[in-house]
């Protein structure tokens, strides 16, 4: 870890944090989820820079030592691709192989919709790709199945999931969340909260207390206002991503998902993600890996296989 350089550069109006190790043209850019920070991608980073690329990881807008806008509206996807795409104009690299987690998967399916011309190829995890639909935001669709006890719609009132976090340790809440096997889509009443999920009786053997440690001394510093503004901003980034309604993801893509991960139980979403349904949306999609017996945080939780996966991808990219 000692090895892992950390930098800031300006971009798109705001100061990016940057981890990276490795040199040479073959750039992997990582993107990281919620509530997660540049160091979920340790494994990788350390792992991939050792077969000869170069390894990038921001925090992502909002997040541990990038500078976090208080606006909502700061947050639509063309915001965070922005500062991707000034992130690598700062570096000097044209293209780069992209992996993302969780949002990090949005913002990189996002990315390459927005801009194809700046990614070699894509590795994805967790979160399919999710086509716009015309009449109705992800979030109104995810209230009209779930109910307004459905976590995003929880998240969407400024100040109640802030007080929902703040009323458990942090380190213990970010446990709760990232060590999560139970498959089911979270749906929380108010009066329960993430602060009602039970505490684990002991850390799992691929999550330390030092790890944890690590999160909670960035997320305790910044709060969670800012990783929380990404699903705040939901609808405002379907509303101004009309003009991509039925566009399609045209980089070559692996995508990977943990088999308890809770993005295969919503409604017809495994069917669509092992069916074959995704190659519609994603033509130069090559291959489909579910991962048995792992969860949501799959490059955590299985670190190795994940990373294989993305070098045999890559490496002839």
């Amino acid at each position: 870890m000692d090895k892992i350089q950390n930098t800031t550069v300006l971009t798109n109006g705001i100061n990016m944090h940057v981890a990276s190790i490795g040199a040479g043209p073959r750039a992997i850019l990582f993107l990281h989820g919620f509530p997660e920070l540049w160091y979920t991608w340790r494994h990788q980073l350390l792992s991939l820079s050792s077969l000869g690329y170069r390894c990038i990881a921001p925090d992502l807008r909002g997040y541990g030592d990038t500078d976090c806008p208080a606006p909502a509206a700061q947050y639509t996807s063309l915001h965070i691709v922005g500062d991707l795409v000034g992130l690598l104009d700062g570096l000097g690299i044209q293209r780069v192989f992209l992996v993302g987690h969780d949002w990090g998967a949005i913002i990189a399916w996002h990315f390459c919709l927005f801009r194809p011309d700046r990614v070699k190829a894509l590795v994805n995890t967790s979160v399919p790709f999710t086509p716009r639909h015309p009449k109705a935001s992800l979030l109104a669709g995810m209230r009209a199945v779930f109910g307004d006890d459905f976590y995003m719609c929880r998240f969407q009132e400024v100040g109640e999931a802030e007080a929902d976090f703040g009323a458990v340790e942090t380190g213990k809440l970010l446990a709760k969340i990232l060590t999560s096997r139970n498959p089911d889509p979270p749906c929380l009443p108010k009066h329960v909260g993430f602060r009602g999920i039970p505490d684990l009786p002991a850390l799992p053997s691929w999550l330390t207390q030092q790890d944890i440690d690590y999160f909670a001394s960035k997320f305790d510093r910044t709060g969670f206002t800012g990783a929380l503004n990404y699903y705040r901003a939901i609808d405002l980034s379907w509303e101004v991503m009309g003009p991509w309604t039925g566009a399609k993801v045209t980089v070559p893509t692996k995508f990977i998902v943990g088999e308890l991960d809770i993005t295969l139980k919503f409604p017809r979403m495994k069917d669509y993600v092992v069916g074959g349904g995704m190659k519609a949306d994603v033509p130069l999609l090559e291959e489909v890996v579910v991962l048995e017996g792992v969860a949501h945080f799959l490059h955590e939780e299985s670190p190795q296989q994940v990373t294989d996966h993305i070098h045999d991808f890559f490496k002839d990219k």
